[in-house]
């Protein structure tokens, strides 16, 4: 058994490559994504990295975070762990990439559009379903509004819809569809183009990029963790939502 228990990392031409190894659903739990912060900070000290790409084993991206790790006394972890996820992607001033092959739910959603490039395959599927079980996704708040099909993307928060991938590039989630059979090459074709450039301008245009847009997600971020945590958590709703699909049943809403 390698360092990795839930994850693969391969490092090679300055792109590194990190495979969400939890099949069939790649369900994110804290230790998966511990592991997955290790990665990433690792390849944001690495001078020569070019490119950080995430891939998805089994038939699924990732169907989520592990909800029974949401509740409860894990919480407040669960949630300062999957952000520091998003927080080492802003420290990693390089082209990040997903390649999208399957189902890609919730936090998995969230992971993969919070990338620059998102390649999908033709039967992969997106959507923040969080709504339908009481919470809301706090990475897609704080982030889906400022992409240039915010207002699309919102409306996907708001009614918790899956969509397919054609679907979720006119909503400007993905950077572009291919067939099934080509996701890997294609994936490859684009990671190969940035590992011909030069890591420093590579830096430079990440973080010129990025400049506003990183402001304004950590801002976002911060008052969403609060108002998650000190506010949503703390409603009948919320805990009612959660703990109606870990029994798997509806969810009696009282609204408050």
């Amino acid at each position: 058994m390698g360092e990795f228990e839930h994850i693969r990392v391969e490092t090679a031409g300055g792109v590194t490559r990190i495979t969400l190894a939890r099949p069939p659903l790649n369900v994110l739990n804290i230790a998966m994504m511990r592991e997955m912060n290790v990665a990433i900070e690792r390849a944001a000290e690495d001078a020569e990295a070019r490119a950080l790409a995430f891939f998805g084993e089994g038939k699924a991206f990732s169907a989520g975070v592990d909800v029974g790790e949401h509740t409860g006394g894990t919480a407040v972890e669960m949630i300062e762990v999957f952000h520091g996820l998003f927080r080492g992607l802003l420290a990693f001033e390089r082209p990040t990439v997903a390649s999208v092959g399957g189902a890609c739910l919730g936090g998995g959603c969230e992971l993969a559009t919070f990338c620059d490039v998102v390649i999908a395959s033709e039967r992969a599927k997106f959507g923040q379903p969080e709504v339908q079980v009481g919470v809301l996704p706090p990475v897609a708040a704080a982030w889906w509004p400022l992409m240039p099909g915010g207002r699309a993307a919102l409306e996907l928060m708001m009614n918790g819809r899956i969509i397919d991938a054609r679907e979720a590039k006119e909503a400007g989630l993905v950077s572009r569809v291919v067939p099934a059979e080509s996701l890997q090459e294609e994936t490859e074709k684009v990671l190969t183009g940035f590992s011909k450039s030069s890591a420093t301008v590579l830096r430079h245009l990440k973080r010129a990029a990025m400049i506003d847009l990183r402001r304004r997600f950590e801002t976002a971020l911060a008052g969403i963790e609060t108002l998650y945590l000190n506010e949503l958590m703390k409603t009948h709703d919320a805990n009612e939502g959660l703990a109606a699909f870990l029994e798997k049943r509806a969810p009696e809403w009282k609204h408050s």
